[in-house]
C-alpha cells in the first residue's frame, strides 16, 4: 500500500501511518535530521505493535481500498502527460481514450458542458495560460477543444463511489484547489 501511496503523485498527505509503512523509520519520514532526541529504534514498540484507535480501523480499510481502485487510472493519466508517449497536440490512441473518457472525463461534474455536441477525441496538450503544464483536452465533433482537470474527474468519482469516507480521503490526498 505504501509503494501505491508513493506511486500516485496527485496524492499531497499520504498520512498511511505506521500499519502501512512498518519498514520505514519515523527519522526517514522527516524532511530534515536535525530532530530532537530520538530513542534508539530498539527501545521502540515495533510498529506492527502499535495499536490504532478502533475508530480508525473502518476508515483505513475504506483508504486502502480508494487507493488500490484509483492508482491505476492515476498512473495511466501521469504516463500520458509525463512521458514521450504523446507529443503535443496528439490525440490518445484508442485504448487510452476509451479508458480516459469512461473512468475520468465521465466523471466531470461538467461533463456534458465539456462534451458538448460530441466527442471526438481526446488530446494532450501545453495549457493555454500554464504554458508549463501539460494537460488533457477535448475534443468536440465541432473541432472546439476545451480543458479538462482530471483530478476533478477522480474527485467526483470518489465522492460518488465511496460517499462514507470520500470527503476524507479527498481532503487528506489532494492538493488544494
Amino acid at each position: 500500500a505504501l509503494a501505491a501511496a508513493v506511486a500516485v503523485p496527485f496524492l499531497l498527505h499520504a498520512r498511511l501511518g505506521p500499519r502501512f509503512a512498518p519498514a520505514l523509520s519515523p527519522r526517514r519520514l522527516l524532511p530534515c535530521s536535525t530532530t530532537a532526541y530520538e530513542p534508539p529504534h530498539s527501545a521502540r514498540p515495533p510498529a506492527s505493535k502499535k495499536a490504532e484507535p478502533e475508530s480508525q480501523v473502518p476508515w483505513r480499510a475504506a483508504e486502502a481500498e480508494i487507493l488500490r481502485d484509483v492508482e491505476p487510472v492515476v498512473q495511466l493519466i501521469k504516463d500520458i502527460l509525463h512521458s514521450d508517449r504523446y507529443a503535443d497536440g496528439e490525440c490518445l490512441g484508442p485504448a487510452d481514450e476509451i479508458v480516459v473518457a469512461e473512468k475520468i472525463l465521465a466523471y466531470h461534474p461538467r461533463a456534458e458542458d465539456k462534451i458538448g455536441c460530441g466527442l471526438d477525441g481526446i488530446m494532450v496538450d501545453r495549457h493555454p495560460q500554464f504554458r508549463k503544464s501539460r494537460c488533457l483536452f477535448v475534443v468536440r465533433t465541432d473541432g472546439v477543444w476545451i480543458d479538462f482537470s482530471y483530478q476533478k474527474c477522480l474527485r467526483e468519482y470518489i465522492r460518488r463511489k465511496y460517499p462514507s469516507h470520500g470527503e476524507r480521503f479527498i481532503r487528506e490526498h489532494f492538493k488544494r484547489t
